[in-house]
């Protein structure tokens, strides 16, 4: 006998079911929503929270995509929610990617960035390397929306060096289109050339075609050298069918990519060409109810009126344009704030439950952290010291003795002892230093950002001034001192275990070479 039961095997097909929906292209997010809703279903009623959950956030990617936002970014922000209460890096990892679109699509780019680091310093060290990748992209996205163009683009180098060494056809074009299409944003022609023509060399080796927005990039790079008629030549396909024959993994991409095309034979002067693109941009925009390229199609055919000589009209539909895009940012404002209110209700519903997370993250003694918060904080920060190359270092303090106090003394006097090594603990932790108690006499110290000599100096300033403080009125004539080991990782690199461990080794030379002092890294 196996010892398998029933719910173990349909918790592994579920599971099968959600990693299978998790792996598939981007460009086939629409083909989620059901499955994952069926799982969803099930899993909720099987009692199998998790995979509800996971299922939940699929089918939340899927709406943030369409632009569906406030249902999308309630439905993340829930499930990061639960992500954090339940110690999940793989969800926490996953929501704040999806809540770093969110954000940017909002116009929030300052929290886009946020959780776009938190989404790619949450990925644990057994994750896929094309699901690190995408996890890359999304940072540099943000990170060049943000304004830091030079982390972002080598956040993208990053991204599609693992996707082509992973062989990842379709997200190696899909890293490519972001760098082709932030090049042609910098002005940068020959950068925006030279990634189109990789993005050929990938199209030329994958099994599905150019999508339309990818065409619209290769599009608009050719204009930045005057090439008109190979920018329509490169868009023509869309008025083929209907635009039937080209592939579109967002709803207003078609219509995009004809507004592309109108303006580039318009700058030809091709004139009735670019009409006719225009007037089937305008159809598809009415036709899928899309306000703000309706909108832009507007000014294109006053620049089209003007192009023509058609003034009168050209200043009359320049009018129509503005009125349209006053109404568009109206309507943007108002779903802005009704997404905006869906996510703060989701963050009120969540508050009652922090509470009592947080004092599940609490040394009932001490008040310093606990070991639990410590398993669940260092990974991420190690992940945001990788992310940003900055150094972190991690001490490990024991008091000397301490057996002596609680046998000699009593443990009420012991108690008295860690909870004042605890005041100077949070004394010496300043700015972004966190100190928690591992349990009995053991103490940590996590101190990002902080290089090996520096974190070695503080920590020999924290063994003096334990050393030093006024312990007569509470141990008489007993000494209390420390001895510490510290380490540090330059760049991030290692796992907390590791980190911990070389951190308790340098702790035990310290003891043995005769306690009350700090021994660092050789």
């Amino acid at each position: 006998m196996s010892g398998r039961t029933l719910a173990d095997d349909t918790r592994a097909h579920f599971e099968a079911t959600l990693e299978e929906l998790e792996k598939r292209p981007v460009s086939w997010f629409r083909s989620v929503t059901v499955p994952a809703a069926a799982v969803e279903r099930r899993a909720e009623a099987l009692g199998f929270q998790d995979l509800a959950v996971r299922a939940k956030l699929l089918r939340a990617d899927v709406l943030v995509r369409e632009g569906r936002l406030e249902r999308g970014g309630r439905w993340a922000h829930q499930v990061l929610a639960w992500a954090q209460q339940h110690d999940h890096p793989f969800l926490l990892a996953r929501a704040h990617r999806i809540l770093s679109s969110f954000y940017r699509q909002i116009g929030d780019l300052s929290e886009g960035l946020t959780h776009a680091v938190q989404c790619y310093s949450h990925l644990t060290d057994d994750e896929p390397q094309n699901i690190r990748a995408r996890h890359l992209m999304a940072l540099g996205i943000a990170l060049d929306e943000s304004g830091s163009t030079a982390e972002g683009g080598r956040r993208f180098r990053e991204a599609l060096h693992i996707a082509t060494t992973v062989g990842d056809l379709e997200l190696t074009m899909n890293i490519l289109n972001n760098m082709a299409y932030t090049a042609f944003e910098n002005d940068d022609e020959a950068a925006a050339r030279d990634l189109v023509r990789h993005m050929r060399e990938a199209q030329a080796r994958s099994p599905r075609n150019f999508s339309a927005h990818e065409l619209d990039t290769i599009a608009r790079v050719e204009m930045m050298g005057g090439r008109y008629d190979a920018a329509e030549e490169t868009l023509s396909g869309l008025l083929e069918g209907g635009g039937s024959k080209v592939e579109s993994h967002e709803g207003d991409a078609p219509a995009v990519g004809l507004l592309t095309l109108a303006e580039a034979r318009r700058l030809n002067r091709r004139y009735a060409a670019a009409q006719q693109a225009l007037d089937e941009a305008v159809r598809i925009a009415e036709e899928r109810g899309l306000d703000r390229v309706r909108a832009q199609a507007r000014e294109e055919q006053a620049a089209l009126y003007a192009a023509t000589g058609r003034f009168r009209d050209a200043y009359d539909e320049h009018l129509a344009f503005h009125k349209s895009a006053t109404a568009l940012h109206s309507a943007q404002r108002e779903a802005r704030a009704r997404a905006l209110q869906a996510v703060f209700e989701a963050t009120e519903a969540r508050r009652a439950s922090e509470h009592f997370r947080e004092m599940a993250h609490r040394d009932a003694l001490t008040g310093l952290y606990n070991r639990r918060y410590v398993n669940e904080r260092l990974p991420a920060l190690l992940g945001e010291a990788l992310v940003g190359r900055r150094p972190i270092s991690v001490a490990i303090l024991d008091l000397d003795y301490f057996k002596r106090v609680n046998d000699t003394l009593s443990h009420g006097t012991g108690d008295v002892v860690l909870q004042e090594i605890a005041r100077l603990l949070l004394e010496a932790a300043t700015g972004p230093t966190i100190a928690a108690r591992m349990g009995g006499e053991e103490f940590l110290l996590i101190m990002p950002d902080v290089e090996a000599d520096e974190a070695a100096d503080r920590c020999e300033r924290l063994r003096l001034r334990i050393r030093a403080h006024a312990w007569e009125p509470i141990t008489g004539a007993m000494p209390v001192t420390t001895s510490i080991g510290v380490t540090t990782s330059d760049d991030g690199r290692g796992s907390p275990s590791s980190l911990l461990s070389l951190a308790d080794r340098n702790l035990y030379v310290a003891k043995r070479e005769g306690r009350d002092r700090v021994v660092a890294d050789v």
